[in-house]
């Protein structure tokens, strides 16, 4: 068995219920780009696919991941995970993905470079269920990596076959949204995801800023913590600097050495607000 999820801090919860549990043994790959956010035209294609990377390129030149373009190949892991599934004919895949954009999107990328092995791939989708957390409280979460790990082992009965219908019905869906070729793509409810601009979180951003300078690093941590629709912390950062170009927002320090000398403030008062 081979399980699929879609951000790093799930690998690790998944592996430590795999070793509670011997009926789940296999190995936890992960697709590591976000398509819920950046363009998507011709995405399967050598041109769209390029595109995409250069998009991705510009966001990380001013991150503390500059390096990480050269470590995401998720065209190649689908390669190897479509050989696997032709040399082992036994071989089940499990998708994982919980109430989130970031899941979901990535979930339409893979499934539809799948169709071939249906009745063999499965999917597991925590879409709005309870959980039990480490103060044995009830939550319903919205990334894997809140769950306990021993509380993977209840949400495996979920497992089902993705079905023809699914197949079809999740392409055609993926298809649509590529063809928006939107900036920001965010989840409605069940799997249905809406485009929106790329500057769908500006205001956030403009809410979280004051004319006095702050940390950029605090910054970051504000809206992420008190925003419901999350976005990841370069894409936050690309939209600061577009609002900076714009005049709306300053940035002052040596990006060379890293987001922690950034700090960030309103250009003006109310007026920059309004502007926006």
């Amino acid at each position: 068995m081979i399980h699929i999820v879609f951000q790093e801090a799930d690998v690790a919860v998944l592996q430590k219920a795999i070793e509670m549990d011997e009926t789940l043994s296999g190995e936890v790959w992960q697709i590591k780009d976000d398509f819920a956010v950046g363009p998507l035209a011709n995405i399967y294609e050598a041109d769209g696919y390029q595109q995409r990377r250069d998009w991705w390129k510009s966001l990380l030149e001013f991150s503390p991941y500059t390096t990480a373009i050269d470590l995401v190949d998720d065209k190649l892991a689908v390669y190897q995970l479509q050989k696997k599934l032709e040399e082992d004919t036994a071989l089940h895949v499990w998708i994982w993905m919980a109430q989130n954009q970031h899941d979901v999107c990535s979930y339409y990328w893979l499934i539809s470079q799948l169709q071939a092995y249906q009745g063999r791939i499965e999917i597991l989708y925590l879409n709005n269920l309870p959980f039990i957390n480490e103060k044995g409280s009830i939550f319903y979460p919205t990334v894997l990596h809140e769950i306990q790990p021993k509380e993977f082992l209840k949400a495996k009965r979920l497992a089902r076959p993705v079905t023809a219908s699914e197949f079809e019905v999740d392409a055609d869906e993926w298809k649509k949204l590529c063809n928006e070729n939107a900036g920001v793509r965010i989840l409605e409810g069940g799997k249905k995801i809406i485009s929106k601009e790329y500057d769908f979180y500006d205001k956030d951003i403009l809410n979280a800023l004051t004319a006095e300078p702050q940390k950029l690093n605090k910054v970051l941590n504000n809206i992420l913590s008190k925003r419901k629709i999350k976005t990841g912390d370069v894409f936050l950062v690309w939209r600061m600097r577009e609002v900076m170009n714009a005049g709306i927002i300053e940035m002052q320090g040596d990006w060379n050495k890293g987001w922690k000398e950034i700090t960030v403030r309103l250009a003006t008062t109310t007026e920059a607000i309004q502007t926006a």
